[in-house]
């Protein structure tokens, strides 16, 4: 397991960590997101796709629980479980497991509420306010040390 961290004091320098972090994902990633309301998990998740030249605007997907982007250079799934009833969460695993395979990127925002159920090598990132205002953001690889590994050297 490899763990990254950075601290971004303005949407500039989330900017340059999203520049940073997607073409780490040529290849394909399932990436779980946590944190407060307000952090910045979907800020982020718009950087990264606009990196990976998504032309659609993209939007949380708090209400509809996924939006699909396919106009990048690798198709984006966006799942945003917040609203989901634990018995919801069960229904969706397939389609979690699903949208992992292949050649793509899938963010799953408030991924605390599936239990942590990824039974497939991921990333997990947790989205941190601090004390001045900015943010922590902190990488942490299940099964895909290579992505940390090159994110903290970059």
């Amino acid at each position: 397991m490899k763990k990254f961290q950075q601290i971004c004091r303005n949407l500039d320098d989330t900017k340059k960590l999203a520049q940073k972090f997607a073409p780490l994902l040529k290849d394909g990633c399932f990436i779980n997101l946590y944190g407060e309301i307000g952090a910045g998990k979907t800020a982020f998740v718009k950087l990264v796709a606009d990196a990976l030249d998504v032309k659609e605007k993209v939007t949380s997907p708090s209400f509809v629980i996924l939006n699909e982007y396919h106009t990048g250079s690798i198709p984006i799934y966006h799942f945003d479980l917040y609203r989901l009833e634990n018995e919801g969460i069960k229904t969706i695993y397939d389609e979690l497991r699903e949208y992992s395979e292949g050649r793509c990127v899938t963010f799953v925002e408030w991924a605390e509420f599936n239990q942590n159920e990824a039974p497939f090598n991921h990333i997990k990132i947790n989205v941190k306010y601090n004390d001045d205002d900015s943010r922590i953001y902190e990488f942490e690889s299940a099964g895909k040390d290579e992505i940390i590994e090159k994110l903290s050297i970059l």
